[in-house]
C-alpha cells in the first residue's frame, strides 16, 4: 500500500468546498488505512503522525466548529501519545554515554 505523507497531498479547494471539508475527508481516509492492515502487521507509525497532524491543522482552522475543533484537539493528544508509544527510545549521543559510563571502555581504563 502507497499513501503519500506529504502535507502538500490535498488538492486545492474547489469553489464551494472548504479547506475543512477536504481535510475531514482526507483525515476519513487516512484513519481508514491506519485500521486495514494484515494479520499480525504492527500499525504504522508515520501514517498515525500523519493523523495527529491533520487533527491538529483541523483545530487550528479559524472558522471551524468550537465541539469540532475541541474533538480534534483530544484526538490529536490522543494520536501523539500512540506515536510516541510506538516510536523507539532515542539513543543518546556517544559523549553522553561515556560520561555516564555506559561505554564498556571506561570502566577497564578507570580500573587499569
Amino acid at each position: 500500500m502507497n499513501i503519500s505523507f506529504a502535507d502538500d497531498a490535498l488538492p486545492p479547494a474547489q469553489p464551494g468546498r472548504s479547506q475543512d471539508v477536504l481535510l475531514v475527508a482526507s483525515l476519513l481516509h487516512l484513519m481508514s488505512h491506519y485500521t486495514a492492515r494484515g494479520e499480525g502487521e504492527p500499525p504504522c507509525v508515520k501514517l498515525a503522525s500523519v493523523i495527529e497532524r491533520h487533527l491538529c491543522a483541523l483545530s487550528r482552522l479559524p472558522e471551524i466548529d468550537p465541539v469540532l475543533r475541541a474533538t480534534c484537539e483530544q484526538l490529536a493528544e490522543q494520536w501523539a501519545g500512540m506515536v510516541d508509544a510506538r516510536l523507539p527510545p532515542a539513543r543518546q549521543p556517544l559523549l553522553a554515554r561515556f560520561m555516564k559510563g555506559a561505554w564498556p571502555g571506561k570502566a577497564a581504563a578507570v580500573a587499569g
